[in-house]
């Protein structure tokens, strides 16, 4: 029996601690604190983003992008359907109608040739999920954007640097949003960032995440007392949550080295089983680079899948599964969806496995996990 491997694990990188007890002696930990701006700071000189703001989560950030937008009630937006609730939630939430849109089989990620069916004149946004770390097709998510006066909305929240096409996702549409969430390659318990991209959004994300309040040109002078607005709420992280953030940001390269890392060794371990056509292993397009998010198998069949997760747990090795699609959950049907609308995405629910994937995940534990696999599968 081997010792407890979980799927998941915090971890720390460097100062984290150390920098929290900086936030405490500094008598600033509310939000817009230093470690806020240092992180902020570091997002944007390192990502060329125009501006970043941090946020209590990237469903904050998602939020604030659906009001930035303007989504209005009878509006439609378009997704995938393989993603977390949070990223249609946000634009339910003001009264969209979501449009679920298929999924490609190599990268998880939305079919891009498939969403120009979905377009009419009623829709306002596509909010493309970059899975697993890899790239949607932005070019071409884009340019369809841009032919029909669209907004594009990137859901990167496991996308924090990786690129496509030598650009940081997040920062290729409109708005991008992250997720630094403890389960994300860079974390601080909970906590997420807006990207904003286009200028014309700057001063009203400001307004938007400061509760509707003009609080930030308060404090730079601008105006001699702030007052409510314009419609918002309270988005700002906890500067004790930026100054563990930050700790980990100073190794940014350093973290996705060690998961390259661990994502090859799973690769090799596993390409066998691949090579004898019994799992299907990630794709990544030649012109993106991942951050090396998670790694994941597909199976045969969700039974299958069922039996390996037995298998590994039976070993104390905890695997999961991944998103039920959302247009055939309980809400999704209330909505007008149904089980065989989108075929792709509702394979790949059924045969994706996660495989554990952490920081500190040792070389003595990926030949565990990978030693049971390939047992199961002689068994």
């Amino acid at each position: 029996m081997t010792s407890y491997i979980p799927f998941n694990k915090p971890y720390l990188a460097g100062k984290e601690l150390y920098y929290v007890a900086q936030s405490v002696l500094s008598g600033h930990t509310s939000g817009d604190g230093p470690f806020s701006k240092k992180c902020q700071k570091l997002f944007e000189d390192t990502f060329s983003a125009q501006k970043v703001l941090l946020t209590t989560s990237c469903t904050s950030a998602l939020e604030m992008a659906a009001m930035l937008c303007d989504v209005q009630a009878g509006d439609e937006v378009i997704f995938p359907s393989y993603t977390f609730v949070s990223t249609v939630n946000a634009f339910v939430l003001r009264g969209v109608k979501p449009v679920f849109v298929d999924i490609r089989a190599d990268t998880k990620n939305i079919n891009e040739s498939l969403i120009e069916a979905a377009i009419n004149e009623r829709t306002k946004a596509i909010v493309p999920v970059h899975y697993a770390g890899v790239s949607c097709e932005m070019d071409a998510i884009n340019q369809l954007a841009k032919n029909y006066g669209l907004y594009v909305i990137e859901d990167a929240a496991q996308g924090v640097n990786a690129k496509y096409k030598n650009q940081y996702l997040g920062t290729l549409g409109d708005l991008g949003t992250y997720s630094f969430h403890e389960t994300k390659n860079f974390i601080c318990g909970e906590g997420g960032a807006l990207v904003i991209n286009k200028e014309k959004f700057s001063d009203r994300a400001e307004i938007i995440r400061e509760k509707g309040t003009n609080r930030s040109q308060f404090f730079r002078g601008q105006v001699d007392k702030y007052t409510w607005v314009d419609v918002g709420s309270s988005y700002l992280p906890s500067d004790l949550l930026a100054a563990f953030l930050y700790g980990q940001l100073e190794h940014l390269n350093e973290i996705n080295q060690r998961r390259e890392f661990i994502y090859n060794c799973y690769y090799n371990a596993l390409k066998p089983l691949a090579d004898d056509g019994l799992i299907e292993l990630p794709v990544i397009p030649a012109h993106c680079e991942s951050n090396y998010h998670m790694f994941y198998i597909l199976l045969r069949d969700v039974q299958q899948r069922t039996d390996l997760i037995t298998h590994l747990k039976q070993q104390n090795i905890h695997a999961v599964f991944h998103y039920v699609p959302l247009h055939s959950s309980p809400m999704g049907e209330q909505l007008g969806y149904e089980q065989g609308m989108l075929p792709i995405t509702e394979d790949i629910s059924e045969r994706l496995l996660r495989l554990p994937f952490y920081y500190e995940l040792s070389e003595a534990d990926i030949e565990l996990i990978t030693k049971e696999i390939l047992n199961f599968f002689v068994a």
